[in-house]
Formats: structure tokens, C-alpha cells, sequence
């Protein structure tokens, strides 16, 4: 599903040894694996077992990242779920869950091997920036977000409001609000914007670090933002990677842009819980908060190094939250009129 380590243990945890034995996965013979990479807020394996490979995570209470950053590790529950609600929106849109362990915090998902998944992150980082791909993120968020709007009685099995507020509205808005004081109206007018549409099934970090591209089209991974919440953040979260890797792939910046406006208009046109404009508007305002706390909130992007990049999202970001646009066209030429400069 993710990448092993570059140095690997065959001693499985105990605590997946023991979520596994007692959710009927583990067999009889002893468990080997390795970890996988990719993750700041959970322990996760690659385990091998008598039926085949499996997927372990393990959510941890504290996230590994500089500024001190803490969660319930009872998202795992609430993972579980969406990846569940989200396979009956769109079949094999996610890991298939095999079991879950809510006393030990343990998921169990079917493996997704490497050579059958690629990673969305490092696909565009080595400037593929395929349409088809963005069109087909477009699809599966769409799908998941009309698939649970139209069963408001979900809205019960998600109730994470200060989980997400914790992962999420804190530690991106209200953190990066303490570093430009002057914008802080505006980012805690966001967060209170996005808390008063709770629509549909948010995922919460739609991010090409969290989608593989498989045999089906994109897979979504890591649901522990899981939230019944304003659809508009997943779009505008998904969207502000799609402006930020133009910093870390310049040649590609043209193709970039494109899967930014193909991702935006595919989605819009699939809207149909709500008046397109209005999801619109919401995300088109969310989305320079995102883009700002990406240098300046709780767990700023990796590829962003230079003080010259740092400040170029700035700029942007701050002429648009002080000016608010209501169309994502309008974020996408302000941010390509600033690169141009």
C-alpha cells in the first residue's frame, strides 16, 4: 500500500500481532513484515499471513511532526467506517477493510502492492500530471460526497467534530492565524464557514501522498480525518497540493494548473446535493487559508525550502484572504499571475 522502509524488522509489533489473532486473521504460523513509510500519524505494516499480505495501522496519539500535534486514537474507528461507506459509493475506491480492533486501535486492510499501485505524489513529482487522473480524483470524491449527502441519517456514525478540529481546523487555520495576526479574522471566519455546512462524508486529507492510481483509477488511503462536514474542504484541500506542486516541479507548472481546473470543473459538474455556486464560493475562500497554512501552520509541506517559495505563497495567499474571489478560476489565475512574476 505504501512504500517499506529502507530498514526493515520481521518483529511484528505485538500489537498487531495480537489485533490480528483475535480478529480471526493471524493463522496458526508465526506473523513476519516490514514497515511501511508514509505516515505521521500512525504506525503502519505490511504483515504477512497465511491468506496473503495484509495492511496494519495503528494510530498514535501524538503525530511526528516539529510542533507538538496530539489526536484520539479512536479515528481509527471512524477510518474504518468511511472506508467502508466509501466502497459502497464507488467499489474499489478504497482498501478493502478485513477487520478492526477499536480497543488496541488497530486497522486491518487488504494489502495494495506497489507494482499494481502507484502513488499519486511521486507520479507528479516526476511531472506526470496526467487529466484523466485528476478527473478521476474528481469522480470518486463527487461519488462519495453525493452517495452519503442523500443518507443524512449517516451523519450520526461521525460524530468528530473535535476530532477534526483537532487534526485539522486547529492545526492548519487557527495555527497559522498566531503567525499573521492582521489575517486572523478571516481564518477563524473559515473555520467557522466550514463548520456550519456539514453536508456529506469529508475525508479530510485528500492528498496525493494518500491516493494511489491502481488497475480500477484512484484509490483513496488514510481516512482518520473522517468527518460528516462541509465537502468544500476536501476539494479545496485536494485542489491547494495540485497550486503547491508547481513549487516543487517548475517545468510541470502548465500541467499542474491543468489538473487543478479539469479536478475543480469535474467535480462541480457532479454536484447535485447543493447549489454548485455555493460549494464553489466556500471552497474557492478555504482554499488560500489551506494554501497559507501549508508554510506557515502546524505541518508545512516538505518541498517548500526556500524563503523565495515561502513568500510567493504568502503573497498569494494573503492578497486572497483579504480579498475573497468566489470562483476556484480566480484562485488558479492569481496564483499563475504570481509565478509568472
Amino acid at each position: 500500500m505504501l512504500n517499506p522502509t529502507a530498514e526493515t524488522s520481521n518483529t511484528v509489533p505485538a500489537e498487531f500481532v495480537q489485533a490480528l489473532q483475535e480478529l480471526g486473521l493471524a493463522g496458526s504460523q508465526p506473523l513476519t513484515g516490514e514497515p511501511l513509510t508514509g505516515g505521521v500519524s500512525s504506525d503502519i505494516w505490511r504483515i504477512d499471513t497465511e491468506q496473503g499480505p495484509v495492511c496494519a495501522k495503528r494510530a498514535l496519539p501524538r503525530l511526528r511532526v516539529a510542533a507538538p500535534w496530539f489526536a484520539p486514537i479512536e479515528r481509527n474507528d471512524f477510518e474504518a467506517r468511511w472506508l467502508q461507506l466509501a466502497n459502497q459509493a464507488l467499489p474499489a475506491c478504497a482498501p478493502e477493510v478485513l477487520g478492526q480492533h477499536p480497543a488496541l486501535g488497530v486497522l486491518v486492510m487488504r494489502y495494495l502492492p506497489p507494482s499494481d499501485y502507484r502513488l499519486w505524489k511521486q507520479v507528479l513529482r516526476d511531472g506526470q500530471a496526467d487529466l484523466a487522473t485528476a478527473q478521476g480524483v474528481a469522480h470518486l470524491l463527487s461519488r462519495v460526497h453525493s452517495h452519503t449527502a442523500a443518507r443524512p441519517e449517516l451523519a450520526a456514525q461521525f460524530a468528530t467534530d473535535a476530532i477534526f478540529f483537532d487534526i485539522r481546523l486547529e492545526p492548519y487555520l487557527l495555527a497559522t492565524a498566531l503567525r499573521h495576526p492582521d489575517l486572523a479574522p478571516a481564518l477563524q471566519a473559515l473555520v467557522a464557514q466550514t463548520q456550519r455546512h456539514a453536508k456529506a462524508l469529508v475525508h479530510g486529507d485528500v492528498s496525493p501522498k494518500n491516493i494511489l492510481l491502481g488497475p480500477q483509477g484512484p484509490v483513496l488511503l488514510d481516512a482518520e480525518c473522517a468527518w460528516w462536514g462541509d465537502p468544500a474542504f476536501d476539494l479545496a484541500f485536494c485542489l491547494n497540493h495540485l497550486l503547491l506542486k508547481c513549487l516543487w516541479n517548475p517545468p510541470t507548472t502548465k500541467e499542474f494548473l491543468a489538473c487543478f481546473e479539469r479536478l475543480a470543473s469535474s467535480y462541480l459538474q457532479a454536484v447535485d446535493w447543493e447549489p454548485r455556486g455555493d460549494l464553489e464560493r466556500r471552497a474557492a475562500q478555504l482554499l488560500p487559508g489551506l494554501l497559507l497554512a501549508r508554510v506557515d501552520g502546524k505541518s508545512p509541506v516538505e518541498y517548500i525550502q526556500s524563503d523565495e517559495q515561502r513568500k510567493l505563497v504568502r503573497r498569494v495567499a494573503r492578497s486572497l484572504l483579504t480579498q475573497p474571489v468566489a470562483r476556484l478560476n480566480q484562485v488558479a489565475q492569481a496564483w499563475r499571475l504570481e509565478l509568472r512574476s
